[in-house]
C-alpha cells in the first residue's frame, strides 16, 4: 500500500489451497481475505494432493521431512516402483513447500506409473548448524543414507511401495548424487536419470564447491569423485547433458563418461 500499513500476503502448502490476505504491517493480523485459489477443474481430473511425511535420519534421532507423489488412477492394491526425485545441494532445500509450479515435476514422473518420493536429508539447508554441517567436506555423503533409511520406512508403512524397483533422478548437483547413488549404493538403486552432473567436486565453479566443500582442495574431494567408482556401476543410467546449467559446462559430464567407458560400463546417453 502507499502508506506502506498494509501488505498482502499469498500463503498455502502443498497440501492446501492458496489463499491471498491483506495483513497489517504493524502486527501482521489478517484485515480481509482476499481470494481462495480455486481447484475445481484440477480435481475434476483425478489429481489428488501430494502426501507430507516426518521419517528419521540415518541417525535414528532426527526428524526428516518430504513429500509422496501418487498417480491419478493410483491403486492401494498394486505394488509401485519408486522415483526418489533428488537434489543433494548444501545451498536449499529440495522439498517443495508450496502450492505451485514445483509439484509439476513430480507429479509428471508419478502419472507415468510411479510413486515419487522428494526428501531433504542431513547436510541440506534451513535446519540447524549440526545438520548442515553432514555436509561439509563430504559431498559423496549426497544425503543418499538418509534417503536410503527414509524409503524403507516408507515402505514398512505403505505396502504399495516397492524397494526392489527404486530409481532416482536428479539434475545438477542431483544430476551429480544421483550417478553417485548408482556407483556407491549399486544394490539398492536399480535405475538412475542423471541431467547435467558433475564428475567430481573439484570439477565444479569454485563459487559452489569451495564455498560448502571449503579450501584448500584436499583428500575430501577425491573421496567425493564419480570417476573412481565407476567399475562399480551395476544398474540402468541414463545420462542427460547440454548446455543450460552454467556450474556444470559439458566437459564435467563427458569427464565421467570417459571413467564409465574406460571401466567397460555400458550406459544411456542423451545430448
Amino acid at each position: 500500500s502507499p502508506n506502506g500499513q498494509y501488505f498482502v500476503d499469498t500463503y498455502s502448502r502443498i497440501d492446501t489451497t492458496p489463499v491471498s490476505v491483506l495483513r497489517r504491517t504493524s502486527d501482521g493480523r489478517v484485515m480481509r481475505t482476499l481470494e481462495e485459489a480455486d481447484l475445481t477443474k484440477l480435481f475434476e481430473t483425478g489429481w489428488t494432493w501430494p502426501e507430507r511425511f516426518v521419517v528419521k535420519a540415518r541417525d535414528g534421532v532426527t526428524d526428516l521431512y518430504g513429500a509422496i507423489f501418487r498417480p491419478t488412477n493410483f491403486d492401494p492394491s498394486r505394488k509401485y516402483p519408486i522415483i526418489d526425485d533428488y537434489y543433494p545441494g548444501a545451498q536449499r532445500h529440495h522439498v517443495p513447500k508450496a502450492f505451485g509450479p514445483t509439484l509439476g515435476g513430480p507429479q509428471a514422473s508419478a502419472e507415468l506409473g510411479f510413486i515419487v518420493v522428494t526428501l531433504d536429508g542431513m547436510g541440506t539447508a534451513h535446519r540447524s548448524k549440526r545438520f548442515h554441517d553432514v555436509s561439509y567436506r563430504n559431498f559423496g555423503d549426497a544425503t543418499l543414507p538418509d534417503h536410503i533409511t527414509g524409503l524403507r520406512q516408507l515402505a514398512e508403512r505403505y505396502p504399495h511401495l516397492d524397494l526392489d524397483r527404486v530409481g532416482i533422478q536428479g539434475t545438477s548437483a542431483g544430476g551429480y548424487g544421483s550417478v553417485r547413488a548408482m556407483l556407491a549404493h549399486p544394490d539398492f538403486f536399480k535405475v538412475a536419470v542423471s541431467a547435467s552432473g558433475n564428475a567430481a567436486m573439484q570439477s565444479v565453479i569454485a563459487i559452489w564447491a569451495e564455498k560448502w566443500q571449503g579450501y584448500p582442495i584436499g583428500d575430501y574431494y577425491d573421496e567425493s569423485d564419480n570417476r573412481k567408482l565407476a567399475g562399480n556401476l551395476k544398474g540402468k543410467l541414463l545420462i542427460a547433458w547440454g548446455e543450460l546449467d552454467d556450474t556444470v559446462p559439458p566437459y564435467q559430464t563427458r569427464q565421467l563418461i570417459d571413467a564409465l567407458v574406460s571401466a567397460n560400463k555400458d550406459f544411456d546417453l542423451l545430448v
